[in-house]
């Protein structure tokens, strides 16, 4: 009997944690899939490999959570890791639960391309906006300026032989979004339609909330003092959240994904502060 108490409480323990989490996810968005984009800031290679360790993060962070992952655009650095990312995670909650994580992200550690062995610090900027169906945008076809490439992989190895990939610019914002996951310049197409009318409607929600300009000078400066979690591994080993200052010392763990703590947390101090 008692062992059957237990495992009851237990159960009803990690259902009321979910429903306090899920309570905190109470935005018109928050069920909708997310679109993450990471792009490097300043600091060269260093900065590149940075941004796709940032992206392996969320990708692993998705993993666990039984989500579906789609890579809609990638290129990759010149020496390493990677110049851009977008990529869709799809399931429930999705954008809720990473909201929060738009900023800045810094790195300190010795620089594995450095032949110097010196510190260095390397910044990267992610940006994550809900894909919503049924999305009300008007778009007109003499607003857009599209363009067909080839689509190519890492180091230059061309994926195919066709011109597939596709670039939509939007003249009026001047919002850029590029496709080449699909071997079909068609299905590049919708997909990267599809996400240019969710950008063009975080725009105007942006522009709504009068936040757009804040927003878009903070994403314009990529380097110190925008930084909303910095992430050192040398000369110690520390993880630290600028808005809630949680902090840990397993980065590693961090860097294979296990960025929960980080999450409710940000999500519980942005609640807390459109109470007041």
């Amino acid at each position: 009997m008692e062992e059957e108490k237990r495992k009851k409480l237990v159960f009803l323990q990690k259902k009321l944690k979910e429903y306090q989490i899920k309570s905190l996810l109470n935005g018109k968005n928050d069920r909708a899939n997310a679109i993450l984009s990471v792009h490097p800031g300043a600091g060269g290679t260093d900065s590149c490999d940075w941004a796709e360790i940032l992206l392996r993060m969320y990708l692993e962070w998705a993993g666990k959570r039984g989500y579906r992952i789609r890579v809609v655009e990638r290129i990759d650095g010149e020496e390493a890791g990677i110049k851009t990312a977008v990529v869709v995670i799809e399931g429930e909650f999705a954008y809720g639960y990473l909201k929060q994580e738009v900023g800045i992200h810094r790195l300190v550690r010795i620089s594995p391309f450095d032949a110097s062995h010196r510190r260095h610090t390397s910044f990267a900027a992610v940006d994550v906006i809900p894909e919503v169906d049924e999305i009300k945008v008007e778009i007109k076809e003499s607003d857009l300026h599209i363009d067909t490439f080839r689509s190519s992989g890492p180091g230059g190895q061309h994926v195919n032989v066709t011109d597939s990939a596709v670039r939509i610019t939007h003249l009026p914002t001047g919002i850029i979004v590029q496709c080449q996951n699909e071997r079909s310049q068609h299905k590049n197409k919708a997909t990267a339609m599809r996400i240019l009318k969710a950008r063009l409607y975080n725009f105007h929600e942006l522009e709504k909330e009068k936040g757009f300009k804040k927003r878009h000078k903070e994403k314009a400066r990529i380097e110190w003092g925008n930084q909303v979690r910095s992430y050192i591994l040398h000369p110690y080993t520390l993880v630290k959240d600028h808005r809630t200052n949680v902090e840990r010392s397993d980065v590693e763990r961090v860097l294979e994904g296990d960025i929960d703590g980080f999450i409710i947390a940000s999500l519980k101090e942005k609640n807390l502060i459109n109470r007041i």
